[in-house]
């Protein structure tokens, strides 16, 4: 039996594995304002080497970026970012935001979509959504992104455009052999769909991407307060509710030019659900715990409000924060598919775990800044942001996020972006929104490669589709965050 081969490390890997050790050690021993911030001593340039060392490793992709998340680990306690208390208690501290209890609300999540993926249900929902919307070639194009935004509300945008890209390529096979011609530019905007549904469908929920996770736990941290599961999708959702039309008018414009006849895409839907068969037991179930599971989320506040003072009294005073109930509502939704067996460890074992690691790095990266002073000193050197007028704030962290996002994974992009910026929630979140919103290259984000490879999609198109939808992006994440965030995320 052959053996694939390991993937060759690029030049730019390369650089980057020598790249971030190195300015690491220029940032801690070069003299500069981190070395003198009043009482901090060294701690601040501390934290800031090592912030340098993993967003170049991270950006580089020097090394697996969970291995990359786990340098706080040894560094922080190393170069005494949490001050003075000894090793262990250093070490503590370091190693605490890998339990956070978003780490285990991104965890249960991940099971659940594991669930959803393992019976079908994924598909069925998706294709049913596409039924409803209607098989002409303009609602054909919104059917599929909209489906495809509505999976990846709940599981990884990387297994939605898996799923879909199938059901996008059987699709074009049918309408072509019904027009008996290639249909270049349909077909392209078809895949491109998947993949800008993808990306924007994840910024609806709290558990639709490791960037929003990321968001919860950083606004924990910096504000000691909870933005619950119905607060984000308030501040969520509607963006992608106003994103996925802007998507397909940019989108159609380039698929009408096949000038296609009515096409018998309902034919390939009908087909589809054919094949799925009556809705087993198995969907049922699964159908069944998670819809539980939403429900609980959504009504978090009251029931929450009912359990907390029964656990503070069987937990020695345990305050129940929402955090705590969300993460909780998800394990245990994860844990009853396991017992009833409708959630196999097959299933689990294709679930990105590293995922989990790489959330526990950015916890830990912005526990250190913060101890460290260093948050401190950043905000003062970023008051010209907050000089300005609130439009421009929002319209500088849009575009600046999404311009990273294009040369960094989403998640890297977040965890560098939200250490970096004023303590405001509203640009915080338009800056998690803003990095799920390249659309113009392949590397971008996964689901675009995913597409890209299915031969429909040239990278021409790609950017000339995504570059005019990053600049909408940008636009309309600066007009929605003033105008919508910052007033139910004050």
């Amino acid at each position: 039996m052959s053996q694939r081969a390991a993937p060759r490390t690029t030049t730019g890997q390369w650089v980057g594995r020598i790249a971030g050790p190195v300015v690491a050690a220029l940032v801690y021993f070069i003299p500069s304002g981190l070395h003198a911030i009043p009482g901090m001593g060294h701690r601040p340039a501390a934290a800031a080497a090592v912030a340098a060392w993993m967003a170049l490793w991270w950006f580089t992709e020097a090394a697996p970026m969970g291995w990359t998340a786990l340098l706080p680990l040894v560094l922080f306690p190393a170069l005494g970012v949490f001050g003075d208390g000894g090793v262990l208690v250093a070490v503590g501290r370091s190693a605490q935001p890998f339990v956070d209890p978003y780490i285990f609300l991104f965890m249960g999540g991940m099971a659940l979509g594991a669930a959803l993926e393992q019976w079908g249900l994924h598909r069925r929902i998706a294709l049913l959504i596409m039924r409803a919307i209607g098989t002409g070639p303009q609602r054909l194009l919104f059917g599929m992104l909209a489906a495809t935004a509505a999976v990846s509300l709940w599981i990884s945008n990387t297994a939605t455009s898996v799923m879909m890209v199938p059901i996008g390529m059987a699709l074009i096979a049918q309408l072509e052999a019904s027009e008996g011609r290639q249909l270049r530019h349909f077909g392209a905007a078809l895949m491109l769909a998947v993949a800008y549904g993808s990306n924007v469908g994840g910024v609806g929920t709290k558990i639709g991407s490791p960037t929003n996770s990321v968001f919860a736990g950083v606004v924990s941290r910096r504000f000691g307060a909870d933005v619950g599961f119905v607060e984000y999708m308030v501040a969520a959702l509607p963006f992608v509710l106003l994103f996925l039309p802007l998507a397909w008018a940019v989108l159609w414009r380039w698929g009408r030019k096949d000038r296609l006849g009515p096409g018998q895409g309902g034919d390939v839907i009908a087909r589809e659900l054919a094949q799925l068969g009556p809705m087993s037991s198995g969907e049922r179930v699964v159908g069944g715990v998670f819809l539980v599971a939403a429900v609980l989320w959504i009504f978090g506040d009251p029931l929450r409000a009912l359990l907390a003072p029964p656990v503070a009294r069987a937990f020695d005073g345990f305050k129940l924060a929402g955090k705590h109930y969300e993460a909780a509502v998800a394990i245990v939704g994860a844990l009853v598919l396991v017992a009833v067996g409708r959630l196999s460890f097959a299933a689990l074992r294709r679930v990105p775990w590293d995922t989990l690691l790489l959330l526990g790095g950015g916890f830990a990266l912005a526990a250190g800044i913060e101890a460290s002073g260093l948050s401190s000193w950043l905000i003062t050197r970023l008051s010209g942001l907050e000089s300005l007028h609130g439009l421009a704030q929002h319209a500088v962290v849009a575009s600046a996020t999404i311009v990273l996002s294009a040369i960094a994974s989403n998640t890297a992009t977040v965890n560098v972006m939200l250490n970096v910026l004023p303590a405001s929630r509203p640009l915080l979140a338009v800056s998690t929104f803003a990095a799920s919103c390249d659309f113009a290259l392949p590397a971008g984000t996964p689901p675009n490669a995913i597409v890209f490879g299915s031969g429909y999609v040239r990278l021409p198109v790609m950017m000339k589709a995504g570059l005019l939808l990053d600049v909408l992006a940008a636009a309309a994440l600066t007009v929605y965050g003033y105008a919508w965030v910052r007033w139910v995320l004050p």
